[in-house]
């Protein structure tokens, strides 16, 4: 065995203090076997050895909560004995060296997070931030990795329906690759990681194992530097039709009684898989690494256990009922070996050939990791050193029409066509409404019910102000939902951020939390599961750019008749349009100050979370009592935004009352855009409104100029096109 010097540990990403306690867990020192395995289950990707102490502040339980944050996904209960399990993970530093293999295979991991615990993924969703479209690798890293989640997607047969994509400089050297999978399994059959039952056999299913993606989690545990082609390596390589194959396998064993417990081999692979059902179990767990399939010769303990080769699962089974899966898996054409069993140690001990090559007591692996409660700076200091200047006072635009086609054929508020025709999003005939809208919607197959879902944050509002900005990530989900006739249920989250050891960026951290907490808790929309995804910055920018801190929410809500979803497009000429909610007069963060003054100044809009909630249900009111055509909120862009999206969706124009500049793009949180015959049904329902104008003709009519539907559609549609196309 080598000898381990600081040198080594160094390049295993553990601090000397961090090597200190390795030496006193053991009592001890490591062999290198040991010391990867530390190295990756303290990684942050692993450990959360930064945020721990501040995500245990989010709300996780309600009374159709199933299952919450620390297992492979979360679990909610949608009534009738079925339930929805759902995540969401990071696939950033991947994506940004290999973007085909790196998207691909977050979808991937995503999807086995789901399986895992019994369901049958349904659909995937995706969050994506790419840096400035004119930066010279930013094209290439776009088509990268819109193919790579097609590609896995497509081939493993489930619908990609939703999701959202921005740009902004600040993600240049760093970008985000946010992967979401929701299934739907029965009650009765959902299947947890705790290894129990002494002696009971451990089994390696799936794929064999390669000498790739060693170190990934390592490597996703690090800001980036000059040398980020260097660690491609790390970077997965996966198999879509093998997943496929073993999606079925896995199902097909769960109809059974033959599962103890079953864990996907992610990020750190058979490492954390193996610590994390021994640890959760309160159990220990023996292996025997000349078992373990290898898919290259020579592949040394130290290899196996760090490897992250894909399409790979470790469960423990009843005794006896080893013939029985392995049957199951040569017919799915899949490897199966029994590699070990389960213990009363609570120690993992690995064997090869004929010798111990590791004995690590479970605790400091896991649940004594390191913890840590970094230092970060009051909220005012946070302000004063993120230098956003103040609003101050915004001249009204010189040209309402002509700013609003700007906006529609910039690149923030584009449309994503380009992207989402690349995703199979009808495999499976229960996907009832795609990208494009509020919220994609798919049938839970062979009822009435649908599930809602959607995946939204708003980095430049948690820039200005990460408290606003966490709760506005929430609440826009809860809107988004709502807004498609949906009852939000409850939220998965990906918090991306950069460096967490300075001060400020550790503000952003907990500022972010803070807010989403509040959220949460304000809407009764708990957080069920999540992933956190620190060191995104990039040396190579120069610097030391940090990404915007982007905690990305997937909402899911429940639709008890999938009849009675809305959509977006306006349905007829004539009809009232009107705006539900509190409007608002300031322009701070918007992308009309950003797109046409070229600025970013000012708050981001507030949000009242008593608002938010009641003018939710009543939304979802007026659409399950059919007295709406249409429904929008407003976000990105303002309100003649939303309703020119309203008007492209469904080929028909508008004519609007006059609006001040800060009443057609501010935007306003809590507020919807609603068409209905005759707007005097809101009156008569008590609900307070403005009818803005009425729908009609082929173009938006505001402020005395007219633009023709036509103009807007291809200076919407001509961004993509013309930058794939250059």
């Amino acid at each position: 065995m080598s000898e381990i010097t600081p040198s080594i540990v160094e390049a295993h990403g553990l601090s000397p203090e961090e090597y200190d306690r390795v030496l006193n867990a053991l009592g001890r020192e490591p062999n290198l076997v040991e010391l990867g395995i530390f190295s990756v289950m303290w990684s942050e990707h692993c450990s959360y050895k930064s945020s721990r102490i501040h995500l245990k502040k989010l709300p996780t339980e309600a009374p159709w909560v199933i299952c919450g944050p620390g297992e492979n996904a979360g679990v909610i209960d949608i009534g009738d004995g079925q339930a929805a399990i759902f995540k969401m993970e990071s696939h950033n530093h991947p994506s940004y060296i290999e973007p085909y293999q790196g998207a691909a295979t977050g979808v991937g991991g995503i999807l086995r997070d789901v399986f895992t615990m019994g369901a049958r993924p349904v659909a995937n969703l995706n969050a994506l931030r790419f840096g400035r479209p004119d930066h010279p690798k930013m094209k290439h890293l776009v088509q990268g990795v819109v193919a790579g989640i097609g590609g896995y997607g497509n081939c493993v047969g489930v619908p990609t329906v939703g999701g959202e994509t921005n740009f902004h400089p600040a993600y240049d050297g760093n970008i985000l690759v946010n992967a979401m999978t929701v299934g739907v399994a029965d009650t009765d059959k959902i299947f947890y990681s705790a290894a129990t039952g002494l002696g009971n056999p451990i089994v390696y299913v799936g794929s064999k194992t390669g000498r790739d993606g060693i170190h990934g989690a390592t490597m996703a545990s690090a800001d980036f530097g000059e040398d980020s082609d260097a660690k491609r390596p790390t970077v997965q390589v996966g198999d879509p039709f093998t997943e496929k194959l073993l999606i079925e396998a896995c199902l097909e064993l769960m109809a059974t009684d033959a599962i103890v417990a079953i864990q996907d081999m992610g990020a750190a692979g058979l490492t954390s898989s193996s610590v994390e059902m021994a640890t959760n179990g309160k159990a220990g767990i023996r292996l025997n690494m000349n078992n373990v399939p290898c898919r290259e010769t020579g592949m040394t303990p130290y290899e196996m256990m760090l490897s992250e080769s894909q399409e790979r699962m470790l469960m423990v089974l009843k005794p006896g009922k080893e013939p029985m899966a392995e049957a199951i898996f040569r017919k799915w054409e899949l490897d199966f070996a029994v590699i070990g069993e389960v213990t009363d140690t609570q120690h993992m001990v690995l064997e090869f050939n004929g010798e111990v090559v590791c004995d690590i007591p479970l605790g400091p692996l896991a649940a004594d990791a390191p913890l840590y409660d970094r230092p970060y700076v009051s909220p005012e200091e946070y302000k004063a050193w993120a230098n956003v200047a103040p609003l101050g006072d915004v001249a009204e635009s010189a040209d309402i029409g002509a700013d609003l086609l700007t906006l529609m054929g910039s690149a923030d508020l584009a449309s994503r066509r380009w992207i989402w025709q690349q995703y199979d999003s009808q495999v499976g005939a229960d996907t009832l409404q795609l990208s494009g809208g509020d919220a994609a919607v798919v049938r839970v197959h062979g009822t009435s019910k649908a599930l809602a879902m959607s995946t939204d944050c708003t980095p430049r509002y948690c820039y200005a102000d990460p408290y606003e900005g966490g709760k506005q990530a929430v609440a826009e989900t809860y809107r988004n939902i709502s807004a498609v006739g949906g009852r939000p249920l409850a939220i998965t989250n990906c918090l991306n951020f950069a460096n967490p050891q300075r001060p400020e960026i550790m503000a952003q951290i907990v500022g972010c939390l803070n807010g989403m907490a509040d959220a949460c808790r304000a809407l009764d929309y708990p957080i069920v599961s999540g992933n956190v995804s620190l060191y995104n910055e990039s040396k190579a920018t120069g610097g030391g750019s940090a990404i915007l801190p982007t905690p990305a929410i997937g909402g899911v809500g429940i639709l008890e008749d999938s009849s009675l979803m809305a959509t977006i497009a306006f349905k007829g000429e004539g009809q009232d349009i009107a705006v539900i909610g509190r409007e608002h007069d300031d322009l701070g963060q918007s992308l009309w100050l950003r797109t046409i003054q070229g600025r970013e100044d000012g708050n981001p809009p507030p949000v009242d979370l008593a608002e938010e909630r009641r003018l939710g249900e009543l939304v979802r009111d007026l659409i399950a009592a059919g007295d709406v055509t249409a429904v929008h909120d407003v976000s990105d862009g303002g309100l003649l935004v939303a309703v020119t999206e309203m008007a492209l969706a469904g080929g028909i124009g508008a004519d609007l009352l006059p609006l001040t500049t800060a009443q057609a793009y501010a935007e306003a949180q809590g507020l919807y855009v609603v068409t209905l015959p005759d707007a005097s049904v809101l009156a008569q329902r008590g609900i307070a409104a403005r009818v803005i104008g009425k729908t009609g003709g082929a173009a938006i009519v505001a402020n005395g100029a007219t633009i023709a539907l036509a103009d807007l559609r291809e200076a919407n549609d001509s961004f993509f096109r013309n930058w794939m196309e250059s």
